[in-house]
């Protein structure tokens, strides 16, 4: 069952949605799965590529993280319950930044707009604001989105801390 429109609003809600990419209320290992090969295909990666090895390896390590009790799906009320600042610095990070690795074409550590575009639609944000999310990640105006900022403004919008992350999201 998809989640509540009042639930939508909450940082945690609107990340759990991105992970459903199939919208049918659960997170699935299929769902979680997915994204990263989009993101694969979104960068044009091979399937051998060194960053997509890492990409998954890490995606099997979190996703076990995420569904402790192994049954392959995550509910929201379960995703709520354990995803934290502990567990985005344990295991959410390494997961996304091995991502963000995958967009960096030239991984100098940051992204331009367009693979800042690129990543973000793969991963299952709206198309329609990339710019606006991306000039949020990039205050000082320097046509790039640093890795640690990146990471950074996540971890401040799950653990409810100010960030420009939701500008980003929604």
């Amino acid at each position: 069952m998809p989640l509540p429109l009042t639930e939508i609003a909450t940082p945690k809600a609107r990340i759990y949605a991105m992970l459903d990419t199939d919208g049918d209320g659960v997170a699935s290992r299929h769902d979680y799965f997915v994204r990263i090969e989009r993101a694969r295909r979104a960068t044009g990666r091979s399937d051998d590529d060194p960053l997509v090895v890492t990409a998954r390896a890490t995606g099997e390590w979190a996703w076990a993280a995420m569904d402790a009790n192994g049954d392959g799906v995550m509910t929201y009320q379960e995703y709520a319950a354990w995803v934290d600042a502990e567990k985005f610095d344990t295991v959410c990070q390494f997961a996304l930044g091995a991502l963000f690795d995958l967009a960096d074409a030239d991984q100098d550590g940051a992204l331009d707009r367009a693979q800042f575009t690129a990543l973000r639609q793969a991963l299952g944000n709206r198309a329609d604001n990339a710019d606006t999310a991306f000039d949020a990640l990039d205050p000082h105006g320097t046509g790039r989105v640093d890795r640690t900022a990146y990471l950074a403004a996540i971890r401040a919008y799950v653990t409810g801390d100010e960030s420009p992350m939701g500008v980003a999201l929604y």
